[in-house]
């Protein structure tokens, strides 16, 4: 099942069941669940059958959304392959390493990564996000697979220097329409087998990162009992769960974004995250 949150042609802000090169508006007929967010905690989504009724449309006339376009939680993993543990000079964490981005600072697939005019230090970060269905606190690491929804591509994209001014992330990690999210929420059954499903970066073409999901340090069950134990989790909430070795701040010379340039962030079965840099106006 391949889900996405998209403004009809009419403008209209909906969430839809994605078929082939179309798109079937799920939202329209479903006043109980307004949004992706909502449709993901009815009995319908659990139960694996999805009505696949209503107007269609094709995805070249329709302009995505991020996946959750109205998330509780964003709660992103740093450090977490060792190959990026090592270029940043960091020492090894017993426990993940946490801090959160906002909604407003996400952006869609295919829709421009804002630059903003404070900073020429935007640097991508490919990552793998998982959605919750099922909430719970105090999950089991057994467990945490059955309240994962779906996964989606995420670039993390960050502010270098802002994100070093404190010893917290939050302003590098939160300019506006920099959290690029999609294309779309996949079933979690495309990821078979961690060790062979791959994450590349790539920046106007070439490739800047790749890695396994078998070689994330604190895997997605770990993520989700971790982060229950101190918060409830809900559905709809998004886990951004770390970026490989490779990002453009820790090069040399370093390798920061600017307006024109395309990055895309690719993840076997899950999908095809497509951005270009734009100046902030």
């Amino acid at each position: 099942m391949k889900l996405a949150s998209f403004v009809t042609p009419a403008g209209k802000a909906t969430y839809g069941l994605v078929e082939g090169d179309r798109v079937i508006d799920l939202g329209a007929d479903r006043p109980h669940a307004p949004t992706l967010k909502a449709f993901l905690a009815t009995d319908e989504f659990k139960s694996g059958t999805v009505a696949a009724k209503g107007q269609d449309y094709a995805l070249s006339g329709i302009k995505l959304l991020p996946v959750i376009t109205d998330p509780g939680k964003i709660v992103c993993v740093g450090l977490n392959y060792g190959e990026h543990i090592k270029e940043t000079g960091r020492s090894d964490s017993e426990f993940p390493v946490l801090f959160l981005r906002v909604a407003t600072s996400q952006v869609a697939h295919d829709q421009p990564i804002l630059k903003t005019a404070h900073s020429d230090c935007l640097d991508y970060e490919g990552e793998l996000a998982l959605v919750i269905g099922q909430g719970g606190r105090n999950i089991k690491r057994e467990d945490a697979l059955k309240h994962v929804a779906g996964y989606s591509c995420y670039n993390d994209a960050t502010i270098r220097d802002y994100q070093r001014h404190t010893h917290q992330y939050t302003p590098g990690k939160n300019f506006d329409k920099t959290g690029a999210f999609g294309p779309y929420l996949v079933s979690p059954d495309v990821i078979t087998d961690r060790k062979t499903t791959t994450l590349i970066t790539r920046l106007n073409g070439q490739e800047v990162q790749k890695a396994v999901l078998a070689q994330m340090i604190f895997s997605i069950e770990d993520i989700i009992e971790y982060v229950s134990r101190f918060t409830t989790l809900e559905t709809g909430d998004v886990l951004v769960t770390g970026t490989p070795g490779g990002v453009g701040d820790r090069r040399k010379p370093p390798l920061y974004m600017k307006a024109g340039d395309v990055v895309e962030v690719e993840i076997t079965g899950v999908g095809l995250l497509k951005n270009t840099i734009a100046n902030e106006a």
